[in-house]
């Protein structure tokens, strides 16, 4: 009997879920208000429409290859490049490691205490943003000890994490719309005609080159596409099926991004954020903003001042164990699927023999620890050499950003050269003119490649050199240890 295939919602259903992430909301409010919109929904454009259709063609044609985005690289950029490559994309996995080392303790400290309170923590002498990050690099090495001994349960958390996160979306959408008609349709965040969606409220972003680097914000929040390239086989009719699925989440996905931030606008203003400083960070917005949400929706329902600060102090506590199981589930599986993935789906002559040595439990011990080490080294120097929490937050998610995005780089480069291979089996092709191919791949990277040097402009312009040096840190230390290891490989091959 043949397996069930995917079908038309259901594939698009699963872009929705991969892709929409609840925080990329809130951040884009806190950073540009309004005006950020419009950047959203040229992202679904020019980045997630297209780069889909990529994946897609990628993926079909490659579908029995483990080594994932290598395998898609090595036949068009050759063995040398598609590794650097690949190992520079593992950069993007370990700065989200980072990120969310430091972060997953602000939705505990909401949880436990009804809002962030990691700005007030020290231990032993240190300041808040140094005591956060060594209680980041716990974090890290507990959970890879327990990775190490297979404990997969845990993973499942993420499950009942992206359930709550689900249901944290529906509690905005229904608590916003009950505000903005109790308010009589006005908006917290006043509308100006057509500059308050094209005038960012921040001055930090109104110069051309900080708008331009704000574009990586939005091809960060379209990321993790790439997975769906590996199911191809398993869509019905994908050559039908996948365009159709692929253009009616470009549009969900990229209004759902549109109302998002709209709707946030409805209970906070940009200057009540504003106002708040340090209070109100890139790394607890989403409380912050879910707090509000809470209080407002009290006081149209005519609570009294005490009753809605608790309403707002439960959102909050709900996003934080939503957010918090979220972290931990994904987390648990991205410390080692990653890493593992790449060491089986590479040339093994490449590696050191220790690296690619499993355990018991099928993880590659030495190899995750290795992992461990590096991002707990990473985490001390980034959280022990700024000097407040929005500095932490801020260069942590300009290097997730551009981590993140330099691997596509790559894979938008390599298509046309896999395009024009001979005697390959494509299943789905979804470029038919290579003069299409090469006009959408190059705006494709020629918007990835201006957005990444803006982003790294912005901070040498503002002369914060620190800034600065941990945005490209990532990817320029692993493809440093890339070219390394594939020149000890190569020396070794040549020996035997």
């Amino acid at each position: 009997m043949d397996k069930k295939k995917i079908g038309l919602l259901a594939l698009t259903m699963m872009m929705f879920t991969t892709i929409f992430g609840f925080a990329n909301g809130p951040v884009a409010f806190l950073q540009m208000g309004f005006a950020s919109i419009i950047w959203y929904i040229i992202g679904a454009l020019l980045y997630f429409l297209p780069t889909s259709m990529m994946y897609a063609e990628f993926g079909a044609t490659y579908k029995e290859s483990k080594g994932g985005l290598y395998s898609w690289m090595e036949h068009a950029l050759g063995v040398r490049m598609a590794f650097i490559a690949t190992f520079i994309g593992l950069a993007s996995w370990i700065v989200w490691m980072i990120g969310v080392a430091a972060k997953v303790w602000i939705p505990l400290s909401t949880l436990v205490f009804g809002h962030d309170t990691t700005q007030t923590w020290s231990i032993l002498g240190m300041n808040s943003t140094q005591t956060v990050g060594v209680l980041g690099v716990l974090f890290v090495l507990v959970i890879t000890f327990f990775v190490n001994r297979g404990v997969q349960a845990i993973a499942k958390i993420s499950s009942i994490g992206g359930m709550a996160v689900m249901a944290l979306n529906v509690i905005f959408l229904v608590s916003s719309i009950i505000i903005l008609v109790a308010h009589g349709g006005h908006f917290a965040e006043p509308i100006h005609g057509l500059a308050t969606f094209t005038t960012p409220a921040n001055t930090s972003f109104q110069s051309p080159l900080a708008m331009m680097s704000f574009a990586l914000y939005a091809v960060f929040a379209y990321g993790g596409l790439e997975q769906m390239g590996g199911i191809m086989e398993s869509v019905d009719k994908a050559e039908k099926t996948y365009p159709k699925a692929a253009t009616i989440a470009t549009v969900v996905i990229g209004l759902g991004y549109a109302l998002s931030i709209l709707l946030w606008g409805v209970s906070t203003s940009w200057a009540h954020l504003h106002g708040m400083g340090n209070a109100a960070n890139l790394g607890n917005i989403t409380y912050v903003l879910m707090n509000n949400l809470g209080v407002e929706l009290g006081g149209a329902f005519g609570l009294s001042h005490a009753a809605a600060l608790g309403l707002g102090s439960a959102f909050a506590r709900f996003a934080g164990i939503s957010m918090f199981l979220a972290y931990l589930g994904s987390f648990f599986f991205m410390t080692y699927a990653p890493i593992k993935s790449f060491i089986l789906g590479t040339p093994r002559e490449l590696w050191p023999s220790r690296m690619v040595k499993l355990n018991k439990a099928e993880v590659p011990s030495f190899s995750i620890w290795i992992q461990a080490t590096v991002v707990s080294i990473f985490i001390i120097a980034v959280s022990f050499g700024g000097d407040s929490a929005s500095t932490l937050y801020q260069v942590l998610t300009n290097m997730g950003n551009v981590s993140s995005t330099l691997p596509y780089v790559f894979l938008v480069i390599a298509f046309p050269m896999f395009k024009r291979l001979k005697n390959v089996d494509r299943p789905f092709v979804a470029y038919k003119s290579m003069a299409v191919t090469y006009v959408v791949s190059t705006v494709v990277a020629i918007l990835l490649v201006v957005s990444i040097a803006f982003t790294v402009a912005q901070p040498i312009i503002a002369k914060d050199y620190f800034g600065a040096f941990w945005t490209v840190i990532g990817p320029v230390f692993f493809g440093i240890v890339a070219w390394a290891f594939y020149a000890h490989g190569e020396k070794k091959q040549k020996q035997n």
